[in-house]
């Protein structure tokens, strides 16, 4: 099985778990035919979780995401606190130091390195690279905060679109976004570091953002939360949004379909949807797209049961 449909590997909080990380690392390399990364990675997933298991908040998990040509390797852990380095890491008289020395280390060794904050916890993680930095200057780390929606303006106004969701599968749905939220952090990760090389990441997350102001101008979108959240199985949903949706909607269709496409094809080292969250958001979406149009809401036509995977 390929690292792209691998989920991410727990590991105990336990010294134990550095030597099954630098195993799994290595393997997951050459799995993806990148045996010049394998020493890189293996030595920077040894700092990372030797940090998590003295430093972070369990569980602990390790992954590798990004594309073949730019593997990049993540700790997880539940710790909302960002991780801390020390800036004179960078240099090589400095490397034998205690404090700080696991960041450092992963600077020398990586394309480019950071780490995604929520409130829930992080993921650190690397591109290693081929070739040490020992005799320049290393790369700086990237450090990105999530923020939710409420944290952002309101600015409602403006002509709308009523939308009316019949049947809304509300678990099929929460699991189809757990999802969502993952190639969203992972196509913006690839944005960031390597948008020119990855078009349709830099498409989806420009999307992403329209999409977001979108849903805080907003109303009734809170009704699906609180039914997710109460465990029930399906729910009627009236929507006021802007008329600019449906446009939204469309495109943003398009593109997960491309960027599904990708992970099928292994360029992209994240799962790919299953069967049910296809068909989910063709059919979410296209309810915008066709009632932007005029035409009568249709219900949800699947089943209620969570598909597993594959």
């Amino acid at each position: 099985m390929s690292p792209l449909n691998d989920p991410p590997i727990p590991l105990d909080p336990d010294p134990q778990s550095v030597k099954q990380a630098r195993v799994w690392v290595t393997e997951a390399m050459h799995r993806l035919d990148r045996d010049d990364l394998a020493d890189a990675a293996e030595l920077g997933i040894s700092e990372l979780v030797t940090n998590a298991i003295l430093h972070a908040t369990p569980p602990i998990a390790a992954r590798v995401r990004g594309t073949r040509l730019h593997p990049r390797v993540e700790v997880l852990d539940h710790s909302p606190l960002p991780p801390a380095v020390n800036e004179d890491m960078a240099q090589e008289a400095h490397l034998l130091t205690t404090f700080g020395r696991g960041l450092g280390i992963i600077a020398l060794y990586s394309v480019t390195w950071g780490a995604q904050v929520s409130a829930s916890g992080k993921a650190v993680w690397f591109e290693p690279t081929a070739d040490p930095l020992l005799d320049g200057d290393a790369p700086p780390g990237l450090l990105h905060f999530e923020e939710g929606h409420d944290d952002q303006p309101v600015n409602r106004g403006g002509p709308t679109v009523t939308i009316t969701l019949h049947a809304m599968p509300a678990q099929v749905f929460a699991a189809f976004r757990g999802w969502y939220l993952e190639l969203r952090r992972e196509l913006r990760l690839l944005s960031l570091v390597h948008g020119d090389d990855y078009p349709v990441a830099r498409e989806l997350t420009a999307l992403y953002d329209r999409l977001d102001q979108e849903r805080r101008m907003s109303t009734g979108v809170d009704k699906l939360d609180r039914a997710i959240r109460d465990g029930d199985e399906r729910v009627d949903l009236v929507y006021d949004v802007p008329s600019t949706a449906p446009v939204t909607m469309e495109r943003m269709s398009d593109l997960l379909d491309r960027a599904d496409d990708w992970c099928r094809e292994q360029r992209l080292l994240s799962l790919a949807a299953t069967p049910q969250q296809r068909e989910l958001w063709h059919w979410y979406l296209g309810e915008f797209v066709r009632q932007g149009r005029g035409e009568d809401p249709r219900p949800w036509p699947g089943s209620y049961q969570i598909d597993p995977r594959t």
